[in-house]
């Protein structure tokens, strides 16, 4: 299982990197759950990374605007990320949610056919009116993404638990490795999660606030520390 951090900065993508991060997830969390961070500040990071560190840049909780997206996931691309992500925050049905994920991966696509594309959902999608989690590993696979991601889209101390329970998330990634795709998992995920997910076979597990100070994802800072032990913690779970 991949370790995925997510730094708003250089500093702190410093800090991960140090730490051991597998894959540095560049975004803003001022703008939201998936908040896209600047392009500048993309290209900044990417060239700080080590041979075999990976990169991802998030684009945002999309609206439901196919054209708007796929135009982020194109400029997000064309920064050399690994990957690129979109959040299907503004739709309301699996056709909906189709429409709006084939354009950008088309977009990331055709100019950069390996980059891999993730479409994320929301485990407390009935907070947000978004689409149920569990069709989630079908809409990536429809639109020809690589990876399905549940996520939190609202971070009020409420983890992914708080709304999926182990036999769904089990669910969730089997039906997604059943479809080719593989899985990631977010929202406000700890230590303690690390174990059960790498057993589930959770392909990339991603974090910001349990690797900053006091866990506050907003107020605090990554710190190689934090993510040198959420390091040694899936190395000693596989």
């Amino acid at each position: 299982m991949k370790l995925l951090i997510s730094p708003l900065d250089r500093d702190e993508a410093l800090e991960a990197i140090k730490g051991g991060a597998d894959i540095i997830d560049v975004k803003n969390p001022a703008e939201g759950s998936l908040g896209a961070n600047f392009p500048w500040i993309i290209s900044e990071i990417k060239g700080l990374l080590p041979n075999g560190t990976e990169l991802s840049a998030t684009i945002g909780d999309f609206p439901n605007l196919p054209g708007t997206a796929s135009l982020a996931a194109l400029g997000a691309a064309s920064l050399g990320v690994n990957y690129v992500k979109i959040g299907l925050y503004g739709v309301n049905s699996s056709e909906e949610a189709v429409k709006l994920a084939t354009p950008a991966v088309r977009a990331v696509k055709e100019s950069h056919p390996d980059t891999g594309v993730v479409i994320a959902g929301y485990a407390d999608y009935e907070r947000v009116g978004s689409i149920a989690s569990t069709l989630i590993p079908s809409v990536a696979k429809d639109a020809g993404a690589d990876i399905a991601m549940l996520d939190t889209a609202v971070k009020d101390g409420k983890n992914l638990f708080d709304f999926i329970g182990m036999k769904e998330l089990g669910e969730f990634v089997k039906n997604s490795h059943d479809l080719g795709i593989r899985v990631a998992l977010g929202g406000s995920l700890t230590m303690e999660h690390i174990q059960p997910l790498s057993e589930m076979g959770v392909d990339i597990i991603g974090i910001r606030g349990a690797a900053c100070q006091n866990s506050d994802r907003i107020g605090g800072r990554i710190r190689a520390e934090l993510v040198k032990e959420l390091r040694d913690c899936i190395k000693h779970s596989d």
